[in-house]
């Protein structure tokens, strides 16, 4: 685990997307291909069935995608806007332990990345996040997301 990575995801939450900072999410992994992060299952994050709120899992799956967005744009030493403008998820199963967020389209972000800065144009590729609870179900999804990354140059 990347504590500072971890440090610097919280701090970014506590300073702009409060809910972000609350659900405590850790930074399992982060390169240029990909990120994993991990949300615990405890008492502010799971429903009255004692799994995983829905909610909280559009969190990290926003946390996983938008992470290796914000490392590329930091790289590129450019004004970079990030937002996800369009969200599609499928819940598999319930995930009733803590739940790990992969993404692996680090190449295709690094070229969305690279597009905007060349053209000053808003650019959207849609990235895949694949929830899991290795604890419970090894690498089988609980759930599967696919967000609408769209980034515009602003300098």
């Amino acid at each position: 685990m990347s504590l500072k990575q971890t440090l610097g995801l919280r701090a970014f939450g506590l300073a702009k997307i409060p809910l972000l900072f609350l659900v405590g999410p850790s930074v399992i992994r982060l390169s240029k291909k990909d990120c994993e992060i991990k949300i615990p299952l405890n008492y502010l994050t799971k429903n009255h069935l004692g799994s995983m709120y829905f909610g909280v899992l559009s969190v990290g799956a926003d946390c996983a995608g938008g992470m290796m967005a914000m490392e590329a744009i930091k790289a590129s030493k450019k004004k970079v806007s990030l937002l996800f403008k369009d969200f599609k998820a499928e819940f598999l199963k319930r995930a009733e332990s803590a739940v790990h967020f992969t993404c692996s389209d680090g190449d295709a972000i690094q070229k969305q990345v690279r597009e905007t800065v060349r053209t000053k144009k808003r650019v959207n590729s849609t990235v895949e996040v694949t929830a899991t609870t290795p604890k419970i179900s090894g690498d089988e999804p609980v759930a599967k997301f696919w967000l609408t990354l769209s980034l515009k140059c602003r300098d």
